[in-house]
């Protein structure tokens, strides 16, 4: 924080008024190995108090938080430690959240099969922090006259207007029963991803832009190479 705080003072020094971010990134370190340790409680606990200081001094702020993890692969640990990190994320305020999605391995890789996980992932959130609608619409009253004592909901009127639509409908997770899901081809979470990823590229199409800009851009990006010297 006093090196964000160093850095925010230099900046208003320079140029009084210039628009700045509070960023932070943190992680435990594991004392045995020395690897750090993403998606641990101390990652948690560091972005909620970040939130905190980042209200307390009026800035906006970029946080550390996204879907990151320290696993190797694929599993439930990297699915468990992105949540960890995303979820104090949005509790705590974050205005801005990068590697929001396909961290893997400590940030040393990118994975498409993490990368869907994590949208799941953040769906789901953005599902959770919705504002609840209460109307007689989502009470559904009229439903429960139509049903009355004894009776059941899965036939009435307002379930067979909404159920394709109704609740949450994932874009990852199965909610199939074991012998449908065995006899869909038995894919876990990461095998799914897969084919999700393989089939967003294939729909992908590139959105036009204009020759004569596409040039500039081509042009540009080989002066900086030059200039920066790569």
């Amino acid at each position: 924080m006093a090196e964000e705080l160093a850095g925010i003072a230099l900046t208003q020094l320079i140029r009084p008024g210039c628009p700045v971010v509070l960023g932070s990134f943190l992680s435990n370190t594991d004392m045995q190995s020395g690897s750090p340790g993403f998606g641990g409680p101390e990652s948690a606990i560091g972005l909620l108090c970040t939130g905190q200081l980042a209200r307390h001094y009026g800035l906006p702020w970029r946080a550390g938080g996204g879907g990151l993890t320290s696993s190797q692969t694929v599993d439930a640990q990297a699915a468990y430690d992105a949540l960890n990190t995303m979820l104090p994320a949005f509790l705590a305020g974050a205005n801005l959240v990068m590697h929001a999605a396909g961290w893997l391995e400590s940030g040393l890789v990118s994975c498409f099969e993490k990368f869907i996980v994590d949208i799941e992932l953040l769906r789901v959130l953005r599902e959770e922090f919705t504002p609840l609608r209460v109307d007689e619409e989502s009470l559904a009253f009229g439903a429960h006259v139509e049903v009355g004592q004894g009776g059941h909901f899965l036939g009435c009127e307002h379930t067979l207007e909404r159920f394709r639509d109704c609740f949450y409908r994932p874009l990852l997770s199965s909610t199939e029963n074991f012998e449908r899901w065995q006899k869909r081809g038995g894919q876990d979470a990461a095998e799914r991803a897969g084919v999700i990823w393989r089939e967003s590229l294939e729909r992908y199409e590139q959105p036009p832009i204009d020759p004569a800009l596409r040039e500039q851009l081509e042009q540009f990006v080989s002066r900086r190479r030059t200039e920066l010297g790569d």
